[in-house]
């Protein structure tokens, strides 16, 4: 398939290789999440969360299912070479070692469950930060239904060694995808809320990091003009790419639109990667699609021994 473009500014043109084509690498699933490039292995993991599948990707090798069970959206890597990753379904955050062990790492705060991790990224300091909507427990389509025993929907911050993670963000509606700057100082997070509360808007929050684990709302970075905010990427020069409902958003570090990559359907997540973390990532509703960039990913979080 070929992708369109819509240029908003001129230096858009240089993210983009001119003649790339989208291709299609997999379709068939209900709703895919969590695209995640693991460099050693040259090989993508994604989900189709409502079928509880989890999937492989590699070049020359396709597609292969992995694994079944937990509802798993969002996933990361962290500086130990463990993927983390968020199950919807036990509501919990896991640690995937390379040998396959797995270790739970958070599942309740203040007393409660958490209600359903759906994105993780690592910050500089070894921590990890996730989102926490209720979308697995909204209905069994995504998770299993259930009533929230948390007081919002917040994005925490789990500190290295510890078992009950700390609310730093309690004022989004359905805080989803998140990604920091590649130096770490801030942290995007996306608001889904519009899926379910009429009149949210569709935007991503900008949050400067301070010393002490401390966090500070900076307000609206961007506002998407077509469908909402899910999953986001941020490559090496500091641009935001976000999903979109009519393909992929991207945004200057300032929050100006760049341009569009337009694919005629709604995107829900998005990640780098190839063997020049060139390849951007994107899942669908029902495919796999990649595309050929001009920009790298950053790899903030992704210092793997």
């Amino acid at each position: 398939m070929t992708g369109r473009y819509r240029i908003d500014q001129p230096c858009f043109e240089a993210l983009i290789v001119a003649g790339a084509e989208v291709e299609c690498l997999h379709e068939g699933c209900l709703w895919l999440e969590g695209p995640l490039w693991l460099e050693e292995s040259r090989q993508l993991l994604f989900s189709d969360v409502p079928n509880d599948r989890v999937f492989r990707w590699s070049p020359g090798g396709g597609v292969a299912a992995v694994s079944q069970g937990g509802f798993q959206n969002g996933r990361t890597r962290d500086r130990h070479g463990r993927v983390i990753v968020c199950e919807q379904g036990p509501r919990r955050l896991v640690a995937v070692e390379p040998d396959g062990a797995r270790t739970v790492l958070a599942t309740h705060h203040a007393g409660g469950r958490l209600n359903s991790p759906n994105d993780v990224v690592e910050a500089v300091d070894g921590s990890l930060w996730f989102t926490d909507p209720d979308y697995g427990t909204l209905s069994d389509y995504e998770g299993h239904r259930a009533p929230s025993e948390q007081a919002a929907c917040h994005v925490f911050r789990l500190a290295p060694g510890a078992t009950e993670p700390q609310a730093m963000v309690g004022t989004m509606v359905k805080p989803n995808g998140l990604a920091f700057t590649p130096d770490g100082r801030w942290l995007y997070v996306a608001d889904s809320g519009a899926s379910h509360v009429p009149g949210t808007p569709a935007e991503i929050r900008r949050f400067r990091l301070g010393g002490d684990a401390g966090i500070a709302d900076d307000g609206v970075f961007a506002t998407l003009d077509c469908g909402l905010p899910d999953g986001i990427a941020v490559d090496e020069r500091g641009n935001v790419w976000s999903s979109a409902g009519d393909g992929v958003h991207c945004f200057a570090p300032d929050g100006g639109l760049l341009g569009k990559i337009l694919l005629e359907c709604a995107t829900s997540n998005l990640c780098f990667g190839g063997p020049s973390n060139d390849q951007l990532f994107m899942t669908t509703a029902k495919r796999l699609l990649a595309l050929r960039v001009a920009v790298g990913g950053s790899r903030t979080a992704v210092a793997v021994p």
